[in-house]
């Protein structure tokens, strides 16, 4: 059992909390639903399942029931990883797009049907419940559809960002008849009704999912597609299925990070880490420019090769093992300068709106899950007679000519969202995430070397002000960061905006770390003071 330091020098408006069986995310009824299910003796992905279904209507700005979703868990003996991405329609090809959209299209629209992929966080939950869950699935979506029908007050953060989403998306199909009842947005503290959304849940939860994907839900999505100009088909729908996959993994400082595998970002997480390990960065002052100089410039290399290698795996022209390799990461870590800040290119491996949250029983069974519609409400479009608010991935792809990530029928694009689980010794130690688009890896990394190299527990990491790498020398960082940390960043070239928006620039986290054995020490949870939330647990 790790001893941290139980001290927080950063203002919070939490603690961490204790327990054997816990919950944690970034909304109270959401953190709850999983409790009752523990409570009705389901486990930690039964927890999980209910956990998430009610985050599709109590946070819908970063996911709803059209999103994708990836996991990572411990199911008491090993490790699983689900990708549960969805693919492009058949019908999508560069031609497609530069027909419909302009000869100079780069990528896929951002929002409207041409953004929609198939959605995978229904599937998640069916593939999860089937292979480890112990309640009746029909169970886990119980409280979900108690509130889209009793509905619920809107709380502060959420609504800051529905607001600001409805100006962009209110002309999009479906968006004001679902998410504007009152022809705005609502205000903190209103009820808000989602009876379309029951429906979905109830169809779902009596079919273990088959609605969705094969029954009168993936007919009315078909439907939809084709009155507004989109190509996805209930063949499409049918034909798509999640995968269960091996995690990657790497090593650091007598710790071993796991994240899903390409076409995911969190290799990114994995790369910095590596590079980081071939410095002393336990032995400089925790909040010091000098740490944080390191691990920008570390995020930065690491970037540097996501972006130009990560896509579906079949696309990819190196390997994940290529770009792990210790040899290769120490080179990486050899162009960093301690007292400037660089903009770095992609090296040569070759030898020759997201919402996460995170459930753990006293079994010992720890779940790490995350599901998201990628920007904020996504696609905008909303299938009204069931709810389903679609995201908006296919953004993701590129159209260039010889991109990895070329669109492609059937293919899935490049994607943000990463659980995050840490071992020791094959043991399990955390489940963790931070949502946020790109600052995801870059959450993994900050919240780990804190917590790892200096002994602060996971609340205390978790409320620790953060920077975002953007690109080139630009760089984000919260306004409560040290005013003599900035200006010594400043003064190594990188190029600083302080903002005082938590929500998206600088992600929100949910940890829980195992403190020995789970039946009878439990848990040490934490959830990120950015968002709405709660870490739970009895």
């Amino acid at each position: 059992m790790k001893r941290f330091d139980y001290g927080n020098p950063y203002p919070s408006t939490r603690i961490p909390v204790f327990a054997r069986n816990v919950v944690s995310t970034s909304h109270p009824l959401a953190a709850q639903a999983g409790l009752r299910m523990l409570h009705q003796g389901g486990n930690a992905v039964d927890a999980a399942i209910a956990t998430a279904a009610v985050m599709t209507l109590v946070e819908p700005v970063s996911n709803g029931l059209g999103s994708d979703a990836f996991c990572i868990l411990w199911d008491g003996q090993q490790l699983h990883g689900l990708n549960s991405s969805g693919c492009a329609p058949a019908g999508w090809t560069p031609e497609y797009f530069r027909r419909k959209h302009g000869a100079d299209a780069r990528t896929p629209p951002m929002r409207g049907m041409d953004s929609v992929t198939v959605p995978g966080a229904v599937g998640a939950w069916a593939a999860l419940s089937e292979r480890f869950g112990k309640l009746p699935f029909a169970d886990l979506m119980v409280p979900a559809i108690e509130v889209a029908e009793r509905g619920y007050l809107i709380p502060p953060v959420v609504q800051q960002k529905w607001a600001a989403a409805t100006p962009i998306l209110h002309d999009q199909p479906g968006f004001a008849q679902s998410f504007m009842p009152w022809g705005r947005a609502p205000e903190v503290g209103e009820l808000f009704r989602f009876p379309a959304a029951a429906r979905a849940l109830r169809a779902i939860g009596q079919t273990r999912g088959e609605a969705f994907y094969r029954g009168e839900i993936a007919e009315a999505l078909a439907r939809f597609s084709a009155a507004n100009g989109g190509s996805l088909t209930t063949a499409d729908l049918a034909n798509w299925k999640p995968e269960w996959v091996k995690p990657v993994s790497k090593d650091y400082h007598g710790y071993t990070l796991h994240e899903i595998p390409p076409n995911g970002q969190g290799i990114a997480a994995l790369i910095a880490l590596g590079i980081l390990s071939n410095f002393d960065i336990a032995s400089m002052a925790i909040d010091s420019a000098q740490a944080q100089h390191l691990q920008i410039e570390a995020m930065k290399l690491a970037f540097a090769d996501v972006y130009r290698y990560v896509s579906e795996p079949s696309s990819m022209t190196v390997t994940p093992e290529q770009m792990l390799d210790d040899a290769y990461l120490a080179s990486r870590a050899k162009l960093i300068d301690m007292h400037r800040a660089q903009d770095f290119q992609a090296g040569n491996p070759v030898k020759g709106g997201t919402i996460y949250l995170t459930a753990a029983d006293e079994s010992g069974m720890m779940v790490s899950f995350i599901q998201s519609n990628y920007m904020g409400f996504g696609s905008g479009c909303v299938e009204p007679e069931f709810g389903i608010s679609l995201q908006n991935r296919g953004h993701g792809f590129s159209l260039a000519d010889g991109s990895p990530n070329q669109v492609a029928p059937g293919k899935r694009p490049f994607h943000t969202i990463i659980p995050g689980f840490l071992t020791q010794d094959g043991q399990p130690v955390m489940s963790f995430g931070v949502m946020g688009g790109n600052m995801q890896p870059q959450g993994h990394m900050q919240t780990l070397v804190r917590m790892i190299d200096h002994h602060q527990n996971p609340q205390a990491a978790c409320d620790a002000p953060r920077w975002r790498f953007n690109a080139g020398l630009n760089i984000n960082v919260e306004s409560a960061m040290s005013p003599a940390v900035v200006d010594g960043l400043r003064g190594m070239g990188h190029e600083i905006d302080v903002i005082n928006d938590s929500y998206q620039d600088f992600g929100a986290g949910q940890f829980i770390w195992r403190m020995g054995d789970p039946k009878t020490e439990g848990y040490v949870i934490a959830s990120d003071p950015r968002r709405d939330g709660l870490a739970a647990g009895w």
